[in-house]
């Protein structure tokens, strides 16, 4: 089957926590809102934002016999969406989230060495582009992938650690946060030089982002107006790239790419809980035409 995005990898189940601040000192007991469970992780979040602008989506990964993996399977009801058993349990993160939208995550990754993502779960999907996110166990994906373009998500790499090089240098389109990198320009020129990408694009936050492409130099572009108070910073890298994926697979160019995952990112941030409230292609297109 023909889909435009498979999604390969990384669902999750977010506690939420809202906090009166970040750091959080030290007390017996806080007084918080109400916790909630919502979906999570980065692969859940960039397959919902690329269903919810209309692209077709199917999605592949590990997940546990467990609450929180039904919670995943009926967030994912929709998708096209398939299940292999995850030994140690469904992936989980508590979310610190303060004030003004900022958040601190405790993930807990439930590894189980030798895992591996089955091949017959995507193998009979035909896409015109994946997303790999960076789970150990999709390490070994990438020869399967063989003509198809692919994109990854570093998230705050510090750009030595060698648990991301080979998502880094095997993938065509490379997303990462500038939260950790002393010198986000020489890690995205390194990404280009050692590896197979052709484009890089580094988050800041507030700030915007960078783009580096081969033969060109470090661009930086502006972060879009918000459209209301900052809610909720958690999922806005993955509506970055959703943005940016569909801009993409629409044959935009480069330019309004970063223009759409941009306004797709300000978005999420004002809404909480923005995995369970996606960003829709007519708040984006009528962003974009505005």
């Amino acid at each position: 089957m023909t889909r435009d995005v498979l999604v390969l990898g990384g669902a999750g189940v977010d506690t939420t926590v809202y906090v009166p601040e970040l750091p959080l000192p030290y007390k017996d007991t806080y007084l918080v809102p109400p916790v909630v469970d919502r979906i999570g992780s980065t692969g859940a979040g960039v397959a919902l934002g690329c269903h919810a602008l209309g692209l077709g989506v199917a999605f592949a990964d590990l997940i546990g016999d467990d609450p929180q993996g039904a919670l995943i399977r009926h967030a994912l009801r929709d998708l096209d969406c398939r299940w292999g058993p995850a030994a140690a349990g469904t992936r989980r993160s508590v979310l610190l989230v303060g004030p003004d939208g900022r958040r601190t995550s405790l993930h807990d990754p439930k590894f189980t060495p030798g895992e591996r993502l089955p091949r017959e779960l995507y193998s009979d999907v035909r896409p015109r582009h994946v997303h790999v996110s960076i789970m150990n166990f999709c390490r070994h994906v990438y020869p399967d992938l063989d003509g198809v373009p692919v994109s990854t998500d570093l998230h705050d790499w510090d750009g030595a650690a060698d648990y991301q090089k080979d998502f880094a240098y095997g993938s065509d389109l490379v997303f990462l946060s500038a939260a950790a990198l002393p010198d986000p320009a020489a890690t995205m020129r390194d990404i280009l030089e050692r590896g197979r990408a052709h484009t890089v694009v580094c988050t800041r936050g507030a700030g915007g982002c960078l783009v580096l492409t081969r033969g060109s130099e470090v661009r930086a572009f502006p972060a879009a107006p918000l459209p209301g108070p900052v809610a909720d910073s958690n999922g806005a890298g993955d509506a970055f790239v959703s943005g940016f994926l569909y801009g993409t697979l629409r044959g935009r160019p480069l330019e309004e790419c970063v223009r759409l995952g941009a306004i797709a990112g300000a978005h999420a941030c004002t809404v909480a809980g923005t995995h369970e409230s996606p960003i829709t292609e007519r708040l984006l297109l009528n962003r974009v035409s505005a």
